[in-house]
């Protein structure tokens, strides 16, 4: 019957009627209609939760079986089984590099521990409500329909997960432990190694020493080097032509792996109607908009977690020291499968602080004798986040947005940004921080964790003592973190923005400031992507208001805001070079017609660009210089005119080009181009190709962030080729939603990297086409243009 029920619609559509949608008899369990319009995005429409969340999981997994399928692996702890013990994977959502072993031991450890099961039983605000539960029982009915419908995993047409083992059906324990997974990603996520791996110390061992500068250093360049972020900007009533609300959505998350968004639209009549991106995996959606709202995220400057630094009992070095009293470490030994029938297990240990962890980011953190760090985690008993996004799946303005925000106190890891059909426009930093004030870091962090707290915000905590526990608010839902009273939020009628510096210049006229370190830094210098946004923001402000095409051509006008600062400095340094020849690291290196290149170019990062290649290299050796280097050079600053917080817009600026670095960084610049045999006045699409395993190739244009680029797109450099290969993150889902007090929102939509990951889809790479070629695709919400859109049309019964 089902087959038969997909096979009558196929029919109808190739016949060109539209097929008529019946209601199915009372006893089916689930009855949803997914109406496909240009470019795969389904419109999944249905009578329940339950019967949405069984059209939603039928659509992500015809799209991304495979993706997904791996995704379980992994949190089912059975990567080494099927990939290999000294295998590794990257987690896209992070950057984290880990060992497939330790990730195994890691996610066992939860599994043993029925972590999720716990959250599951909890009781009030942190439960997921039963609308959520009734989704994922159906989103695990509809992977596992379209899954069954295909024969299994021979059936699959990606060959990158075809007749393979490890593509079964999930279970959903399998797909919470994915949202709990997600929960933790900038948290217990940046130390899956360092906690799969961890283990005490050999009495024979030689005794590891802790540098506490190299350790903040450290830790400084890893944290530095994360380009995962995002920019949104949303306008209040005040600043477009309509006099209605209108945001930008602009993450820039991976374009390979599980956190690559899929892009829906969720109706139930008369209960839910929103469309937007959501991670893989979670039938919710994450960024979006309703009739009435729309809300983005960026990843937020505030940290999710602590490390305490244990003091451990000589000679016992699995007990530690709590108020002076020793006390035994928890110690759980983990099993998990390896190849060809074997197994592996390790014990693993937590303190009352949380797990034992010996590396953060592949920084270690050593396990000595006398001391081990544990991960302090405040997001490890949250399950909130999945109630705020079913609340703000329904909200209809920006004040609903900001109760849900209060209410649930969920949100993860993220910044809000929103903006209504009222022309009110919100961000908020109100997400799940631990309570540590900037007097309690001064008495309880420890040697190491006063060093990564001047170097990045990051205290190391003293585990020895309950007074150096995490405090509370009494309007925190959760113990040991800030409550909605000291969390920054702003609501205006003008604009804000955010593109992942701290919340202190939401918007310039309104500085948000007083608010503990931990969350973030004010007062302090602005990355050039941040001030980039600002000030084009502010450019178009000055001689108009916005609608919605004047917002997606700031977005893609792929202004180089660094080039813009520092143009007439560059220009002077290229003509001073002595002889044409510039110092490099290779001695000198003639420049050739790099000034003339220069001079010419148009200032930005489009494909046609001529010159963008050049400086970015020039730039990208300017920045990329280790923090712990530019502390120690005796040598003049980079910038000309030195940061003012009273003008934290517009500084710095200017170029020294009396400082060698700078002046060696143009010489490296011509050797990377010379290297990689591109002529320096080359264009940027012919060297900035994205290019996939099936060998799939599509130029696309944008910048790195780094470089004041908003449309911010991480091109891996490739010495011999140049900006050629896959792209690992950037510009992702991008919306532009303009309200118009109609109901049906003005909005245009990109999915740059597609919605399928199978190469085998019509839906691989054609947004990305349409991406290289700076278009969009219309956003079809209300149910007439939805209908006037539909490509095709699929009923599912079950």
């Amino acid at each position: 019957m089902k087959r038969r029920t997909a096979l009558l619609v196929a029919a109808a559509l190739l016949a060109g009627v539209a097929p008529a949608v019946h209601a199915a008899p009372a006893h089916k369990k689930y009855d949803v209609t997914i109406r496909y319009t240009e470019y795969g995005v389904p419109h999944i429409t249905a009578r329940d939760y339950g019967s949405l969340g069984y059209g939603y999981g039928y659509a992500l997994a015809k799209e991304t079986i495979c993706t997904m399928a791996d995704t379980y692996t992994t949190v089912r702890a059975q990567r080494s089984k099927y990939f290999g013990p000294d295998q590794g994977y990257v987690f896209r959502g992070n950057g984290a590099s880990v060992n497939n072993l330790n990730s195994d031991f890691f996610f066992q450890q939860i599994n043993d521990d029925k972590t999720v099961e716990k959250l599951l039983a909890v009781k009030g605000i942190g439960a997921p409500k039963p609308e959520i539960r009734q989704t994922v029982t159906g989103y695990v009915a509809g992977y596992n329909r379209w899954l069954a419908d295909q024969g299994g995993s021979k059936g699959i047409t990606d060959p990158n997960c075809k007749g393979k083992p490890w593509v079964t059906p999930i279970t959903e324990i399998d797909a919470y432990h994915r949202f709990y997974q997600l929960a933790l990603l900038a948290s217990a996520g940046v130390a899956i190694d360092g906690i799969g791996g961890a283990q005490p110390p050999t009495p024979s061992a030689p005794v590891p020493t802790l540098d506490t500068a190299a350790l903040a250093a450290g830790l400084q360049n890893e944290f530095k080097g994360l380009a995962i972020g995002s920019n949104a900007v949303a306008l209040g009533s005040a600043a477009t032509k309509n006099g209605h609300g209108l945001l930008l959505g602009n993450p820039h998350f991976p374009w390979i792996g599980s956190e690559r968004f899929f892009q829906s639209q969720l109706t139930i009549p008369g209960k839910l109607d929103v469309a937007g991106g959501s991670l893989l995996g979670v039938p919710i959606i994450l960024i979006g908009h309703t009739a009435h709202q729309a809300w983005s995220h960026t990843v937020s400057t505030s940290y999710r977690f602590t490390p305490f630094q244990e003091t451990l009992v000589p000679g016992s070095p699995t007990t530690y020291l709590y108020d002076g009293v020793p006390t035994a470490m928890t110690s759980r030994t983990v099993t998990v499968a390896l190849p060809a029938g074997k197994k592996a297990s390790r014990t693993l240990y937590a303190t009352r602080h949380g797990s034992v962890f010996t590396s953060l980011l592949g920084i270690p953190l050593p396990w000595t004798p006398v001391s081990a760090f544990t991960m302090g985690d405040a997001n490890a008993p949250n399950f909130r986040y999945l109630n705020h996004f079913f609340d703000v799946n329904r909200a209809q303005s920006t004040q609903e947005v900001l109760a849900s925000l209060k209410r649930n106190q969920g949100i993860p890891w993220v910044n809000t940004i929103a903006s209504d059909d009222k022309g009110d426009a919100l961000y908020a930093d109100i997400s799940v921080t631990p309570h540590v004030t900037n007097a309690q870091v001064q008495t309880c962090a420890t040697a190491a964790g006063q060093a990564t707290f001047q170097a990045l915000r990051l205290p190391i905590l003293d585990g020895s003592r309950s007074a150096c526990e995490w405090g509370s608010d009494p309007d925190a839902v959760q113990k040991g973190i800030f409550g909605p009273s000291h969390m920054p939020y702003l609501i205006r009628h003008d604009y804000v923005t955010n593109s992942n510096d701290s919340y202190w210049l939401a918007n310039p006229k309104q500085p948000l400031e007083g608010f503990a370190t931990i969350i973030g830094d004010e007062r302090t210098p602005r990355t050039t992507r941040t001030r980039s946004g600002l000030v084009m923001v502010q450019q178009v402000l000055a001689k108009q208001k916005f609608d919605r095409q004047t917002m997606q051509d700031l977005l893609f006008s792929d202004r180089q805001y660094s080039w813009e600062i520092t143009k007439p400095d560059v220009l002077q340094l290229c003509a001073a070079f002595p002889g044409g020849y510039a110092p490099s690291s290779n001695g000198p290196v003639s420049i050739g017609n790099a000034c003339a290149v220069l001079a010419k170019w148009d200032g930005t990062d489009t494909l046609a660009a001529r010159g963008a290649l050049l400086f970015r290299r020039f730039w990208t050796h300017v920045v990329s210089v280790p923090v712990a280097v530019q502390a120690s050079t005796q040598t003049a600053p980079v910038w000309k005119t030195p940061f003012d917080a009273n003008d934290a817009v517009n500084t710095p600026r200017g170029l020294n080009i009396v400082n060698p670095l700078v002046q060696k960084a143009f010489g490296d610049a011509i050797n990377d181009l010379k290297g990689a045999s591109i002529p320096l006045d080359a264009p940027l699409g012919k060297y900035q190709v994205d290019v996939r395993p099936d060998g799939t190739r599509t130029p696309y244009h944008g910048g790195p962030g780094t470089l004041g680029v908003f449309n911010a797109v991480a091109a891996p450099w490739d010495p011999a080729k140049g900006y050629i290969g896959q792209l690992p993150h950037g510009s992702s889902f991008i919306q532009v939603v303009s309200f118009n007090g109609t109901g049906c929102p003005d909005a245009r939509t990109i999915l740059t990297y597609s919605q399928s990951t199978n190469p085998r889809s019509p839906h691989y790479a054609d947004q990305t086409r349409l991406f290289s070629q700076s278009k969009w695709v219309t956003d079809h919400f209300c149910s007439a243009d939805v209908a006037k859109a539909t490509l095709s049309t699929l009923h599912l019964t079950a």
